[in-house]
């Protein structure tokens, strides 16, 4: 049996290399691989294309990323929002590309990538600036865009628990785009916050099988991702 185990996300992102396409699983805060990504700093890789539902915040993780001016190119579908800076900073200087993506179409190609497919067509962005230079087809009336998959050279994700084998499950909100995306990147690094012994997981809870888990290493959950909003002080 193989164990997908190592000791620390510095050796889990040690092979991404400059211009890789990295998806980075989460939504919101939930579900991000936070600690994955602070590595991926650390480690220096350049020029990157990111997949992600956002842009980040502050100036951890993904955000920290951006700021630090190594994402060249970022695929997303809500890349604004009040903790987005560095990517708003970035995007109106023109330092960094971004292609907007309707979120259940994100969602979509990430998943034909992962299941074999060609593409799919699809209603959204018939007759906007989303669909031009595409392909559309009139199907029983209606129109529809022609979409192509969407892979990457990795997957971070992260998952509640895991046992040695890369079997995951996931936790609430956690399960959100992280099992899709980890279907459709060629490396799929994991990033989780529990190990257990290999059977630890019943068969009936593995959201993610092990055979599309590449390595995983085991993190205490960062406080920084999942601060609760402080308290207002009463006025005296």
């Amino acid at each position: 049996m193989i164990d997908k185990t190592v000791a620390t996300c510095s050796e889990a992102v040690a092979q991404v290399f400059d211009g890789a396409t990295v998806m980075i699983g989460g939504f919101g805060d939930p579900g991000v691989p936070g600690q994955l990504i602070e590595a991926l700093r650390q480690q220096g890789s350049k020029n990157l294309v990111v997949i992600h539902n956002g842009a980040g915040g502050g100036d951890f993780s993904l955000g920290g990323l951006i700021l630090d001016g190594r994402v060249r190119k970022l695929i997303a579908s809500f890349p604004s929002s009040s903790g987005s800076v560095a990517f708003r900073d970035r995007y109106l200087k023109g330092e960094i590309e971004l292609e907007l993506i309707p979120q259940g179409t994100l969602i979509e190609r990430i998943r034909a990538a992962g299941a074999g497919l060609g593409g799919f067509y699809t209603p959204t962005a018939v007759g906007t600036d989303l669909a031009a230079g595409k392909e559309t087809r009139v199907i029983n009336g209606r129109e529809y865009v022609f979409e192509l998959p969407l892979a990457a050279d990795f997957a971070f994700i992260k998952a509640y628990k895991a046992d040695p084998l890369g079997n995951l499950t996931y936790r609430l909100a956690m399960r959100n785009f992280n099992p899709i995306m980890a279907t459709a990147g060629k490396v799929v690094i994991a990033e989780v916050e529990h190990l257990v012994p290999i059977g630890g997981i019943p068969i009936e809870e593995i959201h993610t099988p092990c055979i599309f888990v590449d390595h995983l290493v085991q993190v205490e959950r960062h406080p920084r991702l999942f601060e609760p909003p402080r308290k207002k002080e009463r006025a005296s």
